[in-house]
């Protein structure tokens, strides 16, 4: 098999070759609490390129904890440990795992192959670390399993392979970065006599390929395979046969080992990029609690989003309806300043005080207003509504035209005359088969009054009422046929100016205490009304944000939750990925972009929910009113609600021991 071997750069072929492992007085101490078993007891061996050793022991004689040690999977309680002439017994754990990525190759007697993973997938891990692209990954993985006899078992899982091909798969991966140690721990254990001696077949040939190999084993009829073999008992080496003099010819097939050198502290963009790619490939895997996940995110997101268009829709039909009173507007009327508008009718109020505040600068009109409840007959129909006693100058003052025929004049209003103009709602009821109003004559409380024109349509104000629902006549007419009084209900002033409309206000208040010597009289200035109407509603708007913003919360502990517990499934995924060359950083940056693609994708997807909720409730006449910012608000919360979320669980799984991890069940 000399295809296997990768072409590197051979060790220095001079009399005295550096061993490519040197231990020195090794100790290994586990300490549970204030116990502590000293497993391992001063080991020193040296181990020279292009070995094949056999460290042969039973079980519980220190040979797994040696070679966790070897394997850097596992750091010594003392002692020296040079690889390559270089000491790496104090790296910390991402100079370790670079280390393992360049010069290590792992075969584990239970295989660790990632069962969610095809066996191409699986021989490309290593390289995945090593920031190889998919197109050298995918060629490499290809090449190494025909080489062993799986050209026809790329895309098979695990559970779809014989144990002999699944050691097969884990050789192919420990090969991936052409290794320069192979480290076999306890090979044949889990394969039957004709498949085990076809992986000691492998690891001859990969031995005389130049890769130095390292067999954990117990049973003395593999080990007897190797070229040399050390026994350990108790955690102190019994026996060795001895190192074989490394000649010329052996040092120029040995492969050199790399990853030496100091760990980067940043991930790269091909880093972030496979890690994208490996956690939708996870979540796909896992798509019901993928699912599950998705559920609170998208719940909260389209709450949100739902919630705030459904409030500013509301928002804006109230200041719509107010600005459509005009908010240049003063409105007066009877009652004094700490009385509500509500109360009954007071007789402060006249015409001619209208007349009078229209003299003031900055006043375009004052127009006095009577409103009462009538009942309006043309021929067979009737209906109740309001009429309301004004003078010629309301269409200006209220910014609110006719759209057919015309208003009445200040004529009309001087000579009394019994003219009607009506609003929308009563054409409506009247003249139910399509006459035309104009010149027609209707009964208002049973006074004949002549239609001289239809208001243009309204719709309804802040409190609901509908606004064409009403008939305008002159308020000295009214005053005689209609309601019998002679004063004003309101006083609508309109200013010229807006941002002078609180000095009106202030000149309008003089002058009617001038007048009535009194204030019997109350101001509300529209602008005022309004910013309040805005400040209200804006509260409302927090209010509804705030209580979809705490099921955006939940979700995200919900996406907590099952990360960790993805995390605890995954213990041993988790410990396979280090020991073929994955830092700290790998693991958080897999585990919380999983996070973050659960939360992106169920953001996206409660954004959709969330306004076809919303136009739902505008079907049924609520408004809406969708906006980019409480959209993008809500996306983003999702997305920042994956990173944080999604932090706790990606570190509790970086900073997991390999060596714990990879005895996990």
């Amino acid at each position: 098999m000399n295809e296997l071997r990768q072409t590197k750069h051979t060790v220095n072929t001079q009399s005295s070759v550096t061993p490519i492992i040197a231990l020195s007085d090794i100790t290994k101490t586990y300490e549970n609490g204030e116990i502590a078993v000293k497993v391992l007891h001063g080991v020193t061996l040296d181990i020279y390129p292009g070995e094949m050793v056999a460290i042969m022991g039973a079980s519980g004689s220190g040979k797994t904890t040696l070679m966790n040690i070897l394997g850097c999977l596992d750091r010594p309680s003392s002692g020296s440990y040079l690889f390559a002439g270089q000491e790496v017994s104090g790296l910390d754990a991402d100079q370790r795992a670079l280390l393992r990525r360049g010069a290590f190759g792992f075969i584990f007697q239970q295989y660790n192959l990632l069962a969610t993973s095809s066996a191409a997938e699986n021989v490309e891990v290593p390289a995945v670390y090593a920031g190889h692209s998919h197109a050298e990954r995918i060629a490499r993985a290809e090449d190494l399993l025909t080489q062993l006899g799986l050209g026809d078992r790329l895309h098979h899982r695990p559970n779809q392979l014989s144990g002999g091909q699944q050691q097969r798969v884990s050789i192919a991966r420990a090969l991936m970065n052409g290794a320069a140690v192979i480290l076999a721990d306890e090979p044949t254990g889990a394969l039957d006599s004709k498949s085990g001696e076809e992986v000691m077949k492998l690891l001859a040939e990969l031995n005389a390929a130049g890769h130095t190999i390292l067999i954990i084993t117990h049973d003395a009829s593999v080990a007897k395979r190797a070229k040399r073999v050390v026994e350990i008992k108790d955690g102190v080496i019994t026996s060795d046969t001895g190192a074989i003099a490394p000649d010329a010819a052996r040092l120029e097939k040995a492969i050199a080992p790399e990853g030496l050198g100091p760990a980067p502290s940043f991930a790269s963009l091909p880093d972030v990029t496979e890690a994208a790619k490996m956690a939708v490939r996870s979540l796909r895997n896992n798509w019901m609690r993928t699912l599950l996940t998705l559920l609170g995110i998208i719940i909260g997101v389209a709450s949100v989003v739902a919630m705030l268009a459904i409030g500013n829709g509301a928002k804006q039909k109230v200041l719509d309806s107010i600005s459509a009173m005009g908010t240049d507007l003063l409105l007066i009327r009877p009652g004094a300043p700490n009385q509500r508008f509500a109360g009954g009718f007071r007789a402060s109020l006249v015409p001619v005080d209208a007349e009078a505040i229209a003299t003031l600068p900055n006043v375009d009109q004052a127009v006095p207003e009577f409103p009462n409840g009538v009942t309006v007959r043309y021929g067979k129909n009737d209906a109740q509504t309001s009429v309301d006693g004004t003078t010629a100058d309301y269409p200006a003052a209220r910014d609110w035209n006719t759209t057919e025929g015309a208003f009445f004049t200040q004529a009309d209003v001087a000579d009394y005359a019994p003219v009607v103009v009506l609003g929308q709602t009563v054409v409506k009821a009247l003249f139910t088969n399509g006459e035309n109003p104009l010149g027609q004559y209707v009964l208002v409380n049973n006074n004949p009054f002549q239609v001289i024109g239809v208001m243009a349509a309204k719709g309804a104000n802040n409190n609901g009422n509908d606004l064409d629902d009403q008939i305008f006549v002159p308020i000295t007419t009214g005053a005689q046929r209609i309601y019998g009084q002679r004063y004003a209900r309101t006083i609508t002033v309109a200013v010229k100016d807006v941002s002078r409309i609180d000095a009106t206000q202030e000149a309008v208040r003089q002058l009617l205490i001038a007048r009535h010597k009194q204030e019997d009289f109350q101001i509300r200035n529209m602008v005022s009304v309004l910013e309040t109407a805005t400040e209200t509603q804006n509260t409302l708007t927090i209010l509804l944000g705030a209580v979809a913003a705490i099921s955006l919360l939940v979700g995200g502990i919900g996406v907590m939750n099952i990360m960790l517990v993805s995390v605890t499934e995954r213990t041993r995924e988790i410990g396979v990925r280090m020991a073929t060359g994955a830092r700290k950083l790998n693991i958080l940056l897999q585990f919380n972009t999983e996070a973050l693609v659960v939360c992106a994708i169920g953001g996206l997807i409660g954004v959709a929910v969330g306004m076809g909720t919303a136009l739902a409730f505008s079907y049924f006449g609520k408004p809406i009113m969708f906006s980019p910012g409480p959209i993008l608000l809500a996306f983003s919360c999702a997305f920042v609600t994956g990173i944080l979320f999604g932090y706790l669980p990606a570190r509790k799984a970086a900073n997991l021991d390999p060596v714990v991890a990879l005895g996990a069940e």
